[in-house]
């Protein structure tokens, strides 16, 4: 499974303008395949929407987005609205939850974490012997790194009841010793990966988005 990430900058005011022409062609783009995530930022880099789109591989975007275009049921019509746009094609990793529908918003936290070369494996490592403690005080929705576009990037998404709820999550994951990975490799006499560069935002799902 893959998974497409979009990212586009849009005009300040046009937001709900862009959500509006997506929601609208969405309904007939869906039968070619299912949106997995629909967001807006809410906190972060503002005006901007992101968007998920899972495939089994990269022939099956090709396949979908060509019959798609050629019914001329996408994209919508949003050029004037438009900053900019970028695209990466996500892999997941064997930790990561699918991403399917459900209500476990409003709020989402898009973390990206750009990594050293080479320092994919040792990411992993350190989240694989504490997520499972992690995920006791709440979930994921999903957990990949790049493979084409921005490269060297692993990318978290977590979803929370209130900003406050995110607060007391990553406080009781700190006490505990479970969180960030890193810290707690350290605990272990390993060690966290080298990072470049971290980042993130805080999201609230479109109307029309599978997850909320």
């Amino acid at each position: 499974m893959i998974y497409e990430l979009i990212t586009q900058n849009v005009r300040p005011g046009t937001q709900a303008e862009v959500e509006k022409r997506y929601a609208e062609i969405y309904e007939k783009r869906k039968q070619f395949s299912e949106l997995g995530a629909f967001w807006h930022t809410e906190i972060g880099p503002l005006n901007q929407v992101v968007h998920i789109w899972p495939y089994q591989d990269i022939a099956e975007r090709l396949r979908v987005r060509s019959e798609a275009m050629k019914a001329k049921v996408w994209s919508p019509d949003i050029a004037q609205f438009l900053v900019n746009s970028s695209a990466q094609i996500l892999m997941t990793l064997p930790f990561s939850p699918p991403l399917k529908p459900a209500k476990n918003g409003p709020y989402f936290e898009m973390r990206t974490y750009t990594f050293v070369e080479g320092e994919l494996p040792m990411l992993v490592e350190s989240w694989e012997r504490v997520l499972e403690q992690r995920l006791t005080y709440g979930p994921l929705c999903g957990v990949w790194y790049s493979e084409l576009g921005t490269l060297n990037q692993f990318i978290q998404i977590w979803p929370f009841k209130t900003l406050n709820e995110r607060e007391d999550t990553r406080e009781k994951a700190r006490i505990a010793g479970c969180w960030p990975p890193s810290a707690a490799a350290l605990k272990a006499g390993s060690r966290g990966a080298e990072l470049a560069a971290q980042e993130n935002k805080i999201l609230k799902a479109a109307a029309f988005s599978p997850i909320q």
